[in-house]
């Protein structure tokens, strides 16, 4: 993240996730973050008091990047629960192709600490979880879908595409073919979808 003028603040926050997402964020000293940055150790402390504050930022950072209030509002507007499920699944998988650190912090994280892990977890997937589970309780209270426990729908259904964008962005191939995001939301919207309706 190279300008003539920039913020250094959003510099250090940019660095930062990658390094954390790249080397997690026990293994990511100041120092490699400063030499990222290209400044030196006490440039990072004038902008961040700890290593500690510096991931609050990433946090906050990626809650500010992730934004979906735009999509949540056209989302909600909808009485089937299918074009929710198939909105949800395609903002996940467009997003997390086009930010690969976010999935890889996320992955790096749960596996390092729990605590910031579940941060992490929290902010990335949990902010899908809940707005699926509102709907889910908005159309059940409309009887348009059946009654089932919405928290494990939502879960289930948020980690099923989240796998899914992982493996057309950091797994590819492993499992064999590769699938393009569009036939693994048209193939398992609609069974997940018939699965709640009534």
């Amino acid at each position: 993240m190279k300008t003539g003028s920039f913020d250094r603040k959003a510099q250090i926050v940019f660095e930062a996730t990658r390094l954390f997402g790249q080397d997690g964020y026990e293994k990511v000293t100041i120092k490699q973050l400063a030499d990222a940055c290209g400044v030196t150790e006490p440039a990072i402390y004038r902008h961040f008091e700890s290593k500690e504050a510096i991931y609050e930022a990433v946090l906050q950072s990626l809650r500010t990047r992730m934004d979906p209030s735009e999509l949540f509002g056209e989302l909600e507007k909808n009485e089937d629960i299918e074009p929710i499920l198939r909105g949800l699944a395609r903002h996940i998988i467009e997003y997390f192709i086009a930010n690969q650190d976010i999935h890889r912090l996320l992955l790096y994280s749960t596996l390092r600490d729990q605590v910031r892990g579940r941060q992490v977890f929290d902010v990335i997937r949990g902010t899908y979880v809940r707005f699926l589970m509102n709907q889910l309780d908005r159309l059940y209270e409309r009887k348009v879908i059946i009654r089932k426990n919405n928290e494990i729908t939502a879960r289930c259904f948020v980690g099923m595409v989240f796998d899914c964008a992982l493996n057309v962005t950091l797994w590819k191939g492993m499992l064999g073919k590769n699938y393009l995001p569009a036939d693994v939301i048209e193939n398992n919207v609609p069974i997940y979808a018939k699965g709640l309706k009534p």
